[in-house]
């Protein structure tokens, strides 16, 4: 028999049997639709990540306080103070340090702002001036803090666009005095929408200097983080290599295993990004196997069901000249073309979500989460749905082509 006629014969079979067919396929589309949102989240996620990172700019070097973390449970490794004055004065020397421009201490922290009757829940940046060149950012009204200002303490403070909102309305606020953890702070500017800049959103950010911050705000003597702008994208590799020898040789440490800070560069940042998305995506994705391998198992026991209800109709095909591989095709045909047909839905399905799902999140999370079409999902969901059909419609194909047609004939 030719393939095309084989072909007809197979759909003439599944459509014979439409609800069946529609019932026998949902494990499949179920699975392809998981594979397509999985993907397409994932790499939302990835790219959103990523962006941010960016934000930094290729010049920035990231130094954080404790060893780099091990695993999302490996908490008690950001708990350390490693990183202190001599540290900052460490690595603003460019006999330590080569082609360092800006060196900025961050530190942290979260209450609540008042002015007058409003109230606006704000997180903390407590800083210095070179915090500027290292974002490359820029106050939209007034001026940002000076050396003078974080060597006097004073309790000045530059608002993110959402405090300054929330706080003042319309208003540039320059010049108002808002309290903060209990502290009246005097705005002498205010920054435009920046958004995520790194791990810092600066819209719902209040900084201040970093001595006021940590002399009365948090009562601490050491930093979070301290921000390192280079000379140019070329130095950053090396920079990195420098700061991490200073801090080692400050800290008394010979074995790089025992750093009590680590040091990221956006490459680095970059690569994390992609390994932690790349196991998700795989650990998801293992999930979304078993429901294609309970939908074979369901398309192997529909597909002998039917072998068995078409005996008659095998042993009449094989009694006018069909032989055992025209059967086994047609089976083997019926199978594939069941579950490509639900590759299809479950592609088209998954595509469909993937998009609802980056509408909602980047209205309700606001945030600009992209929607990407995952080409290499549909790809291997396709193929895996053609593989599903011709693994476990096997079998069914093989006891249908062996069948003897005097007895297929003969079956009631």
């Amino acid at each position: 028999m030719k393939l095309h006629n084989t072909f007809k014969t197979a759909i003439k079979g599944l459509t014979t049997h439409k609800s069946r067919s529609i019932l026998t396929i949902l494990g499949i589309v179920i699975g392809i639709t998981a594979i397509m949102l999985v993907m397409a989240v994932s790499q939302g996620a990835k790219d959103l990540i990523l962006f941010q990172i960016q934000g930094l700019g290729s010049q920035t070097v990231i130094v954080r306080a404790g060893r780099e973390p091990e695993g999302p449970s490996d908490f008690a490794s950001i708990f350390t103070t490693s990183l202190r004055d001599r540290e900052v004065m460490a690595l603003k020397n460019p006999a330590f340090v080569r082609g360092a421009i800006a060196v900025a201490p961050v530190v942290i922290g979260s209450g609540t702002a008042l002015f007058q009757t409003e109230t606006k829940n704000a997180s903390l940046l407590g800083t210095t001036p070179d915090i500027l060149q290292a974002l490359g950012i820029q106050p939209r009204y007034g001026t940002f803090f000076t050396e003078s200002d974080v060597a006097g303490r004073t309790s000045v403070a530059v608002l993110g666009s959402e405090v300054k909102k929330e706080l003042f309305g319309d208003s540039d606020a320059v010049g108002e005095t808002i309290k903060f953890y209990d502290r009246n702070f005097k705005v002498i500017g205010t920054f435009d929408d920046v958004g995520q800049i790194g791990a810092f959103d600066l819209d719902t950010n209040i900084i201040v200097p970093v001595t006021t911050a940590n002399q009365y705000l948090l009562g601490a003597n050491h930093y979070t983080v301290i921000m390192v702008r280079v000379e140019s994208e070329a130095m950053v590799d090396r920079a990195a290599d420098d700061i991490r020898q200073t801090l080692r040789e400050l800290h008394g440490i010979t074995d790089p295993d025992k750093d009590d800070f680590f040091v990221a560069t956006q490459a680095d940042l970059a690569e994390r990004v992609g390994t932690i998305t790349g196991v998700l995506s795989a650990l998801l994705l293992s999930v979304a196997a078993i429901s294609l391998v309970v939908g074979g198992i369901g398309i192997m026991n529909i597909m002998l069901v039917s072998v068995t209800e078409r005996t008659r109709e095998i042993g009449l095909r094989k009694a006018v000249g069909a032989t055992t591989n025209d059967i086994l095709r047609q089976f083997l045909f019926e199978s594939v073309l069941l579950t490509s047909v639900g590759g299809i839905i479950g592609i088209s399905l998954g595509a469909v979500l993937s998009l609802v799902v980056s509408i909602v999140l980047t209205r309700f999370l606001a945030v600009d989460w992209g929607f990407t079409f995952p080409i290499n999902g549909a790809l291997l969901g396709f193929g895996v749905s053609a593989l599903v059909g011709l693994i476990f419609g096997l079998y069914p194909a093989r006891q249908a082509s062996i069948k003897s047609p005097i007895e297929a004939l003969r079956y009631e």
